[in-house]
């Protein structure tokens, strides 16, 4: 397996949740596993864009990400590439639904060999992620819930 897949329903429509990612001084905030924070050098929101981050850890320590858009849809999907190692492409799919959103995050890494090596740390990390993003989205953009 080198695909990571998991889904979360948000309690708001497919343009509340886009906004939260769409929006840098918002996504900045919620992006990436429990503990950590980032500082945007370039957030090209667009296919073809560029996003260079550095995500910064709990116990201090800093890592540089450098990534690509390969397909944005408002409010439906985006799909990133992440160019720094580990290699993977995200796929983010938004699905409108009677109570909000659902949310599908499909990780899939270049090879079985390395999402094996790092499937203890993206599983979890996966999870913490879209709760921060549906703690953005529930919090208005001010912060997390």
């Amino acid at each position: 397996m080198s695909t990571f897949r998991t889904s979360r329903a948000f309690a708001a429509p497919p343009e509340t949740v886009f906004a939260a990612f769409e929006q840098p001084e918002r996504l900045a905030k919620w992006w990436g596993p429990n503990g950590f924070h980032n500082t945007f050098d370039l957030f090209d929101f667009k296919p073809g864009g560029l996003w260079r981050f550095t995500m910064h850890g709990p116990n201090g320590s800093n890592f540089p990400n450098e990534a690509t858009f390969v397909a944005i849809e408002p409010a439906r999907k985006i799909v990133i590439k992440h160019l720094s190692k580990p290699h993977f492409q995200l796929t983010i799919e938004l699905e409108s639904n009677a109570s909000g959103t659902l949310v599908t995050w499909e990780q899939a890494f270049e090879s079985p060999e390395v999402a094996a090596s790092l499937k203890h740390i993206v599983e979890p990390a996966n999870e913490q992620n879209l709760s921060r993003w549906q703690g953005a989205v529930a919090n208005g953009g001010s912060g997390l819930a």
